[in-house]
């Protein structure tokens, strides 16, 4: 087995070498496994040679010591010794380490327990650094005994080298070692990583760095009262010793940051404004944070106003107040009571509503002591009081005699007639603010104002509008009226029914009819009380039990009911099974004939309110208009009263399909004109088109009605181009019959004339073109639309021409434009510089 080697190294503070370096124990195993050889060297022998290299580079005033074992005695685990006490004498150490030859046991841990006790391990710090090539072999537990040496010791450190060690027992054995006594664990394989691994574990510690000096970023803010807005501007700092030292920052900076040290310092600060100033003591010390916040607080800012008003003013109204202050953004002026807080108001004005320096305020309603303040918008601040008197006002209230519901009744009154007051009538027990009708006082006394629709006992208030505020009230009665709706007891569904009444006939009062229980505010038709007595009211559709009311406008207050039921109509249509799409349908029919009543077609099974085309029972018997275009099943229907629902009579029709056909070129020249044959139904409005390809069946280029001639003269599209002839059964929807392709092709034309005119003169044209019966030669601008020119004349006047030239000079262009209803196209052209 093989054997420890170990040097132990014991660093005692106050024991100094160099540069405070403590006295050193050097402990080396001369056990009998250091006989053992790498690359042909015993380990001892390159234990002697890296002990030399060691002390020739060692400061010559540090001390050393030595100490060995198992290097006299054969298994003997109490060969412990040490050889050289710590000093300056190298050549004695080198020769103790030269005269070791090992022999015994490695009694490690008993060792390292020696030299820890010889050093005062107890009382002084002290390092270890243990070199092995093995394992303990003396029963104490490496691990154990680090453990106990750190838990008694001062501060006691065990670094441990193995040296040579394979057998993975004896590393975990000497790791811990070192682990526990918190020391550096190293290995070495050969002579130059054990004196590596001694450099690293001898050398000297790094002094300790001294201490950076503290400092913190302290940044000083303001504000205005406790918790308030910070103070973004008007400031002046001093930031100093608090023992009267030197300044360290003055600044007039809304926010200041400053770098101090641990000290106590003071901060002031004074508002420029009102001079108001605010002062902080504070300390620094190592363990305050190195960034932080320093708040000043100063009292709310409070510039100089002043109020100018009337000592005394009537309840509500609205007085003029002149003021001075700040005059900032949103500042106002407010009536308030003296225990009101600055953000508490009974009415309030802005400064910026007045004239100059004069706003109109509003009072108070009630009489009373009051203060007028001027209050500073920013943290609503009062700058200004003043008090005002509020006197009394003198209200009268005379009710109109015998009241009764939902008439317009005449009330006098008396008072301050203030804009937007007004008097309402209210129920007894209504808050202030709740009224069932009311009427404006600016319209005069006296005042017609609207009784309630019920009869009972109510009140008149004189309400000032400004405040909603109550300044007057009477209590008076509201009587009932005589009230009746009379009409038959039954009549015809969807008929027009004379109805007698007797009412109030208040504004909007009307006679419905509505169904037995229906809602009072519900109805099926209602016709307005104004429209005369009796009057004309129409019957709905649907047959059934309903009743006619009078209804007064307030609340739709049901004042009068008269039942009646209303009796089925019925209807009949005479018209053919079939018809041809397109075509004029006379329908023949039988029914009550209502206003507005009609006849109509609808697709079979489209609901009740649709329809293709119509006509009116009014218009004569029988009704009459078009097919739809689209052939299929079809149904006509009879409708009452101009309700689309009201369907009291049906006929099923078959629509049959129609054909058509063309007969033209192929194609034709652009703006030309045309005649095209056709055969088809011939409807009255359907029409032969131009059109392009994909353009729907009610767009065209250019069109002619049927119904004009047979061939049609059709114009011809300006633009050359593919299109498409078309015959089109207008209706609902319009239906291409026929169509054709057809091609547009180009004609040119040729232009000649001077290259210049004068302005304002004439211009001889000489041409060549398709001379069509409104073409023209026109001079226009380069960039203008074909449509557009500044002088022109026409084609068929001969050839050359002579045309107005422009008045303003400048650059033109003279064209040969084709001309029609199907548009108009530029074939020739010629650049012209009017001078």
């Amino acid at each position: 087995m093989l054997r420890l080697l170990a040097f132990v190294l014991f660093l005692l503070p106050g024991l100094a070498f160099a540069q405070g370096a403590p006295r050193t124990i050097l402990v080396l195993d001369g056990s009998g496994s250091m006989w053992g050889q790498i690359d042909g060297v015993n380990k001892i022998v390159i234990a002697r040679e890296v002990m030399a290299d060691l002390l020739a580079t060692l400061p010559a005033e540090r001390e050393l010591g030595l100490m060995s074992y198992g290097h006299r005695r054969k298994g003997d685990c109490a060969d412990i010794e040490m050889l050289i006490e710590p000093g300056t004498d190298r050549a004695a150490i080198a020769d103790a380490v030269n005269a070791i030859n090992p022999k015994g046991k490695t009694p490690l841990s008993a060792a390292v327990i020696q030299a820890a006790e010889a050093l005062r391990y107890t009382e002084e710090e002290a390092t270890v650094i243990l070199i092995s090539d093995g394992i303990e072999t003396c029963e104490l537990d490496p691990c154990a005994v680090g453990r106990e040496l750190e838990a008694t010791g001062v501060g006691f450190t065990a670094h441990v080298i193995g040296f040579d060690v394979a057998d993975p027992e004896a590393l975990a054995q000497l790791q811990c070692l070192a682990e526990e006594t918190g020391g550096q664990f190293r290995t070495a394989g050969n002579a130059d990583e054990l004196a590596e691994a001694l450099d690293v574990v001898v050398a000297e510690p790094e002094p300790e760095p001294e201490p950076e000096p503290f400092f913190a970023e302290v940044t000083f803010r303001a504000t205005e009262g406790e918790n308030g807005p910070q103070i973004t501007e008007g400031l002046h700092w001093v930031i100093g010793s608090d023992e009267g030292g030197p300044e360290v920052a003055v600044s007039d900076e809304a926010t200041l940051t400053v770098t101090l040290p641990a000290a106590t310092s003071r901060a002031d600060v004074t508002r420029l404004a009102d001079e108001a100033t605010a002062s902080e003591v504070f300390t620094l010390t190592e363990t305050s944070p190195t960034s932080l916040t320093v708040t000043l607080v100063l009292p709310p800012f409070a510039p100089p106003a002043s109020l100018d008003a009337p000592g005394s003013a009537p309840a509500g109204s609205v007085v003029p107040v002149t003021w001075q202050g700040p005059n900032a953004e949103r500042d106002y002026l407010v009536t308030a009571t003296a225990d009101m807080s600055g953000s508490q108001y009974i009415d309030y004005s802005y400064l910026e509503s007045g004239e100059g320096n004069t706003v109109m305020l509003q009072m108070p309603p009630e009489p009373g002591t009051y203060e007028l303040r001027y209050i500073l918008t920013e943290g609503n601040k009062v700058l200004a009081t003043r008090m005002i008197e509020i006197t009394p006002l003198t209200i009268t209230l005379a009710p109109p005699e015998a009241a009764t519901i939902g008439q317009d009744a005449p009330v006098n009154w008396t008072g301050p007639g203030y804009p937007r007051d007004y008097i309402s009538v209210a129920a007894p027990d209504q808050p202030d603010n709740q009224y069932v009708t009311y009427s404006y006082v600016e319209n005069g006394s006296p005042l017609d104002v609207r009784m309630p629709p019920e009869p009972g006992s109510y009140e008149l208030r004189y309400v000032l509008g400004a405040s909603g505020h109550v300044a007057a009230r009477m209590p008076f009665e509201v009587g009932d009226t005589a009230t009746s709706v009379n009409g038959p007891a039954e009549a015809a569904a969807g008929a027009t029914i004379t109805v007698g009444w007797t009412g109030p006939d208040a504004q909007n009062d009307y006679i419905a009819i509505a169904p037995v229980g229906s809602p009072d505010n519900q109805y099926k038709g209602y016709t307005y009380t104004e429209a005369g007595n009796p009057l004309e009211l129409r019957l709905p559709q649907e047959p059934g039990e309903y009743e006619l009311r009078y209804v007064l406008n307030q609340k739709a207050t049901v004042l009068a009911r008269s039942p009646i039921t209303l009796t089925p109509v019925t209807a009949t249509l005479d018209a053919p099974e079939s018809a041809a799409a397109g075509s004029a349908l006379a329908i023949g029919w039988s029914g009550p004939d209502y206003d507005r009543d009609y006849v109509a077609i609808a697709p079979l099974g489209a609901k009740d309110g649709d329809y293709v085309s119509y006509g009116y029972t009014g218009n004569g018997n029988p009704a009459t208009f078009q097919a739809p275009t689209e052939p299929g099943e079809y149904e006509l229907r009879y409708i009452a009263n101009d309700n689309g629902s009201a369907v009291i009579a049906r006929r099923p029709i078959t629509i049959v399909a129609v054909t058509a056909s063309l007969d033209a070129p192929a194609s034709a020249p652009a703006g030309s004109t045309r005649p095209i044959g056709w055969t088809g139904p011939g409807s009255t409005r359907d029409y032969i088109a131009i059109a392009r390809p994909a353009d729907a069946a009610n767009r065209y280029e250019t069109y002619e009605y049927t119904r004009d001639d047979k061939p049609v003269e059709m114009d011809i599209p300006a633009e050359p181009g593919s299109y498409e002839l078309r015959y089109i059964q207008a209706g609902s929807p319009a239906q291409i019959l026929a169509s054709m392709p057809f091609e547009v092709t180009a004609v040119s034309a040729s232009l000649a004339a001077a290259p210049t005119a004068p302005a304002g003169g004439t211009l001889s044209v000489t041409w060549e073109g398709p001379g069509y019966s409104r073409d023209y030669i026109a001079i226009a601008g380069p960039g203008d639309a074909a449509a557009a020119y500044e002088s022109y004349e026409y084609a068929h006047r001969g050839s050359p021409l002579i045309i107005d030239v422009p008045d303003e000079p400048g650059a033109y262009e003279l064209r040969y434009v084709i001309s029609n209803r199907a548009g108009r196209a530029v074939i020739g052209a010629v650049p012209l510089t009017v001078e």
